[in-house]
């Protein structure tokens, strides 16, 4: 049965507290940093798509001086704090780390740098300060982490900048997309109130483009906009019975846990998640978080060809969530409008397709599961009708770059999941200090 409420107060506190706590004495982060080989050529900046100078922030913690690792944290990645919790660090600096070469556990450098980031960040610490203004006014659009860098950056360098969400909050989806037991929306107001304590940017929430703003009125405005407009369309799974109450996809349900409470999320007893990327693993803990007794993690292919880390997967393990592979949606019914049960195809592995992976092949056998609740989380399509109205070249709704970050329209730039169709927070922080490059050499300010 579908309701809110299932649980007690504590039991959602206990439920959805930090999953990776954090360094609680300077001591105990020097002691972790002083394990550090502080590698030359180190592996683990290599492994950082924002190129985070590891080996020196982790010697500054050793040495006990926390403001300059945590300059030099957010020198190459302004969202570094957020970063820390949600990066997939066992795939990225992390997994690079030499110690997993000599089968020792790496550095914890999330650990370490979470420890450094959010000390500058609740202690507002001034890191920074803005050259004077040059008279020249850019527009952002959306205030996720490729726009936040890209602000962030331009903004040092005295333009003004006015950014342009559609939410009420910024942080993108930090604030918005992930599991709320890895970051709080506390931490998230707290890092875009950071970023934006630099001066010269403002940010105009609950505006749209395409419906609140056009880009032309944009163009007309400013010295140059970028777009980091990212994705969030959910994917369907054009299958019967996809309209039936107790259907939903994991983007709203997640955003609904990250603005209405615990307490107000519907969640079933017995709970089928489509597919198995970070997002379905967010949606099947968090519906056991919200007091589903059964959850099943539902994918065509093998563990193998997962598209989620062994980490994440290993939390939907713990909590308990079953998973059933080579097990493709094929319908799902219900009486009188309501879910009741979904219908698999029976799969097997073919040979491996244009992306390496070996494609899922119908065996023609069927079989049935009981559900009161399915969660579609089977990718994310990108604005394609938004870009397309807007002029903007694109690849099925995925922007194409010229030069840099430019696009087709001149003064126009863009960068992120909106451009790359969905990568880690980190890339989007990435992408976002890439377009403000461009957007300085094309106003010939360096």
């Amino acid at each position: 049965m579908i309701k809110s409420g299932k649980l007690s107060a504590l039991e959602y506190e206990k439920n959805f507290s930090d999953i990776h706590p954090p360094f609680y004495t300077g001591n105990a982060a020097a002691i972790e940093a002083n394990r550090c080989l502080f590698c030359y050529d180190a592996p683990c900046i290599k492994a950082c798509p924002t190129s985070i100078n590891v080996p020196k922030f982790i010697k500054q913690i050793a040495s006990n001086n926390i403001q300059g690792s945590a300059k030099t944290i957010f020198d190459s990645n302004i969202m570094g704090a957020a970063c820390a919790k949600v990066c997939p660090v066992e795939k990225l600096c992390e997994g690079a780390c030499v110690y997993n070469l000599m089968e020792e556990e790496p550095i914890s450098i999330a650990k370490l740098q979470r420890f450094s980031a959010e000390k500058a960040i609740t202690q507002k610490w001034p890191l920074y300060s803005r050259k004077p203004s040059i008279g020249k006014k850019i527009a952002v659009v959306g205030a996720g982490p490729a726009g936040l860098a890209c602000a962030h950056a331009l903004a040092l360098e005295g333009l003004e900048i006015d950014i342009y969400e559609k939410e009420a909050e910024g942080g993108g989806l930090m604030t918005y997309g992930v599991a709320a037991y890895k970051v709080s929306p506390e931490i998230c107001k707290d890092e875009v109130h950071w970023i934006l304590s630099i001066g010269g940017i403002k940010v105009h929430y609950n505006q749209e483009l395409g419906k609140d703003i056009s880009l032309d009125e944009l163009k007309s405005k400013y010295d140059a906009v970028f777009l980091g407009i990212g994705v969030g369309l959910a994917r369907g799974l054009d299958i019967p019975g996809e309209s039936l109450d107790g259907v939903v996809d994991a983007i709203s349900f997640i955003y609904d846990i990250r603005t209405k409470g615990y307490q107000n999320i519907p969640i079933g007893d017995k709970v089928v998640v489509i597919g198995l990327g970070m997002t379905a693993i967010d949606a099947a803990t968090q519906s056991k978080r919200l007091g589903a007794k059964e959850v099943t993690i539902a994918y065509r292919r093998t563990e193998d060809e997962k598209p989620c880390t062994d980490v994440e997967l290993d939390i939907a393990k713990l909590d308990g969530c079953n998973l059933l592979y080579l097990a493709s949606p094929k319908e799902i019914r219900g009486k009188d409008g309501v879910v009741q049960s979904i219908v698999f195809d029976k799969m097997e592995l073919g040979d491996a397709d244009a992306n390496g992976r070996r494609k899922p092949i119908n065996t023609g056998v069927s079989f049935t599961l009981e559900t009161d609740m399915v969660i579609k989380a089977v990718g994310q399509v990108p604005y394609e009708s938004l870009v397309e109205s807007a002029g903007i070249v694109h690849d099925w709704g995925k922007v194409k770059l010229v030069e840099g970050n430019a696009t087709n329209i001149e003064g126009v730039f863009a960068g992120g999941d909106g451009v790359n169709g969905g990568r880690e927070v980190v890339d989007a922080v990435q992408a976002g200090k890439d377009g403000a490059h461009s957007i300085l050499k094309y106003l010939k300010v360096i």
